[in-house]
């Protein structure tokens, strides 16, 4: 799905802050629609969430199984930024919102300026549950806490095997991550192979170069905003320019970008016409991968990332508080999220789960993945997660992120100028000033 200019994305988001800000001290408890009833009778408990979460309607199946009268129904958004437009339209018209509304973490912390919004899903039931860093990025100053974690994302290299072989390099995974540098790979390393590859077939490395550059980005410990004083500091940190001008140097001047938009039909069909050989794969996207590769052999997925560990993602459910069943939604949205469901939704679609015992289980530790060469895929992310720098996301990192990851796939997918569109992305930075 194309993105919206930034023009208009801006004016969108603006539009919807204010909003926010205008019905924040307003009743949260209305009714969020006619569906359902008040908690104690029959009721459709809405779980609305985005990309592959991996939950099945045999899932629900069984919880409704066992727990008569309730009846539960998936609205699924193509994307993140579409499932956040759609629930900030729905919070600051004060009804309307999904039972249950999963959230990203990018802008989880936006949300975080209005709790009030949300129900305290804090229980000794489910105290210990999760990783606690995954706890504190969705607990306000005053101990609320507003979601359930689901999963994280340490990410590998996905690749294709045969195009590698191809290429004249090596193709076996263990090869592959030696290849990309192992315990020492770098970012300049990751591009030096993309050179190898596209000198050898004349043909694009990797898919997107927005994508190449979240996972830069989500190495920074503090890329856009001051952990002390939530000053803007993405202007002051020259990592960001440095990122910036090596991944679209990289995508144009070496021809490494498939110049594909993540989530566009172009970049879902180029999974069925060897459109590139390379991708940044948090275990989330592994079920986006084999369902868009669907009948294509040759994936293999490489235990390495350039700086070494990386974690792109991971979500969290939350139950608005305007719903109209927000007991039976706690309840629902803690069966979701536990060690169980998490397992069997990595199972699914490779959604690696953020639940501590989880993580610790043989299914997780001894999960293999057919579609990807049988590779040890619970193995592979559980040492990606080892060392991840958990970065600090304040109110604006959504806003700053779009902004200059909508600069990145204008150089990349449509051709323009990128000191042209550094420009443009410090125009909107110093707007949020």
């Amino acid at each position: 799905m194309r993105k919206t200019t930034r023009k208009a994305w801006a004016l969108a988001a603006g539009m919807t802050s204010i909003a926010l800000v205008a019905t924040a001290c307003s009743s949260s408890n209305d009714a969020a629609d006619d569906e359902g009833t008040a908690d104690g009778g029959d009721i459709t408990l809405t779980v609305a969430t985005f990309n592959e979460f991996g939950y099945t309607d045999e899932m629900f199946d069984r919880y409704e199984a066992e727990n008569p009268g309730v009846t539960i129904e998936q609205k699924v958004a193509a994307t993140s930024n579409e499932a956040r437009e759609n629930l900030n339209t729905r919070l600051a018209a004060g009804s309307g919102t999904a039972d249950i509304e999963a959230i990203e973490v990018d802008w989880l912390p936006e949300l975080m300026q209005y709790p009030d919004y949300f129900e305290d899903l804090a229980s000794p039931d489910v105290e210990g549950r999760w990783l606690p860093w995954k706890v504190a990025q969705a607990t306000t100053p005053d101990g609320k806490l507003i979601g359930y974690g689901t999963d994280i994302g340490p990410e590998g290299i996905a690749y294709r095997a045969d195009l590698f072989e191809a290429a004249g390099l090596p193709s076996d995974r263990e090869s592959v991550a030696a290849l990309f540098g192992g315990a020492d790979a770098t970012w300049d390393g990751f591009f030096e192979v993309g050179k190898q590859y596209t000198a050898a077939t004349g043909k694009p490395f990797f898919d997107s170069a927005s994508a190449i550059y979240q996972g830069m980005v989500n190495q920074e410990e503090a890329a856009y905003e001051d952990p002390d004083t939530g000053d803007i500091t993405a202007l002051d940190n020259p990592r960001i320019k440095e990122m910036y001008d090596q991944v679209t140097a990289a995508a144009v001047n070496d021809k490494l970008s498939a110049h594909f938009t993540q989530w566009s039909d172009d970049w879902t069909n180029s999974f069925q016409t060897d459109g590139f050989a390379a991708m940044l794969a948090p275990g989330w996207m592994l079920g986006v991968i084999s369902g868009n590769a669907a009948g294509v052999t040759g994936w293999d997925i490489a235990d390495v990332f350039p700086g070494g560990s990386g974690n792109w993602g991971g979500s969290f459910l939350t139950v608005p508080s305007q719903g109209a069943n927000v007991d039976a939604a706690k309840d629902l949205a803690a069966w979701l999220t536990a060690p169980e469901q998490q397992i069997e939704a990595f199972q699914n679609k490779g959604t690696f789960p953020s639940q501590v015992e989880a993580l610790d289980s043989d299914e997780i530790k001894s999960a293999t993945n057919e579609f990807f060469n049988n590779a040890p895929v619970g193995e592979i992310l559980a040492n990606r997660a080892k060392d991840v720098v958990v970065p600090f996301k304040g109110p604006q990192y959504f806003t700053i992120q779009d902004a200059i990851s909508n600069a990145i796939v204008e150089v990349d997918v449509n051709g323009a100028d990128p000191a042209a569109q550094w420009d443009t992305f410090v125009q909107v930075v110093q707007g949020l000033g």
